[in-house]
């Protein structure tokens, strides 16, 4: 049965965990078994970890998990929640007796949404990371949950999006996004999204294309204030490093179909990409190519899904539901 979530692919499971209070919260992407990765941070103001190692010339050849989180650079400390539960379970990258989990992270702001962020010495995002893994599963929660708890753009409540693809290869392609923008997810004033030409069985309205393509000056969030929209991509294909490195960079493509501002220089945007290798490039660099456009779309479709399943809380800005009519159908 698929899901129309990253989860689709075989290997991947995904858990939330958010603090209302806070206004904030995690998403961890737990791989299991450990698998092939990489990375394209395209935005000008990116907050990561463990990025490095997920170059094609580096030693480490899998990772056990991605966390994405809220708060900012606070935010990074989710990672070591998550990297606490893989060791509890013995994962890890094996150094002599010693197993080090590998956990790349990405941190979207959201420190001025109207949460509480006076914590006191030590950040919430450790053991929010933590509950997050314990969460994970093949089912799991889209819209205002997780690191999309807290989560704008520039018009209307941000949140975590999915969705998936079968190839005619046979390979599958999976998209989640945290989409706390710093432009917008709709066509003009809306209520149509960017992403309309992608959407796939209604999956965000099914409102169609905007009635006028011609898109107006892209309106954002304005003054100094970053954000980030946060992806990880899966497919189960077989890939070297390089070669995800590579969908990485195809899949960031994505971002600039739904949304009016993105790579920009307060950005973080940063696309993950996981390779869990159950199925060949049969097809070879064919194959490659047509997974990366299926990213690319696959993306742009969970960017429109993180916006249309989002929903406000006290103080948050209006959501899509709100202003436009029916609620989310999947959200939390």
């Amino acid at each position: 049965m698929m899901r129309n979530l990253i989860t689709d692919v075989p290997g991947i499971l995904v858990g939330h965990a958010h603090d209302p209070g806070l206004g904030s919260g995690v998403t961890a992407v737990i791989l299991d078994p450990p698998a092939v990765a990489s990375a394209a941070v395209i935005g000008g103001a990116p907050g990561t970890r463990e990025t490095d190692l997920l170059a094609p010339d580096a030693a480490v050849e899998a990772v056990d998990a991605i966390a994405l989180s809220g708060g900012s650079a606070f935010g990074l400390d989710a990672a070591a929640g998550i990297q606490a539960w893989a060791r509890e379970r013995g994962r890890g990258f094996a150094i002599g007796p010693v197993r080090v989990p590998i956990v790349p992270a990405a941190i979207c702001f959201d420190l001025l949404n109207g949460g509480d962020k006076n914590w006191g010495r030590h950040p919430p995002y450790r053991e929010l990371g933590f509950a997050a893994a314990e969460a994970a599963a093949v089912d799991f929660s889209l819209g205002s949950v997780g690191a999309g708890y807290g989560a704008t753009t520039v018009d209307l409540k941000g949140g975590v999006g999915s969705a998936s693809a079968v190839l005619p290869s046979g390979h599958r392609v999976g998209a989640l996004a945290v989409v706390n923008a710093l432009g917008s997810a709709l066509a003009n004033e809306g209520p149509h999204f960017l992403a309309a030409p992608y959407e796939v069985e209604d999956e965000f309205g099914g409102l169609g294309l905007p009635p006028d393509l011609r898109l107006r000056a892209p309106r954002w969030k304005g003054g100094a204030q970053p954000a980030t929209t946060l992806a990880v991509v899966a497919t189960d294909a077989v890939l070297t490093k390089a070669q995800a490195r590579r969908l990485a960079f195809a899949a960031q493509g994505g971002l600039a179909r739904s949304l009016t501002v993105a790579h920009a220089l307060l950005d973080g945007d940063t696309v993950f990409t996981v390779a869990t290798g159950r199925r060949g490039l049969d097809g070879g660099a064919s194959d490659l190519v047509a997974i990366g456009a299926a990213a690319a779309a696959c993306l742009a479709r969970a960017v429109a899904r993180g916006v249309y399943e989002a929903r406000s809380w006290p103080g948050s800005i209006p959501s899509w539901s709100e202003r436009f009519g029916s609620p989310g159908r999947n959200g939390a």
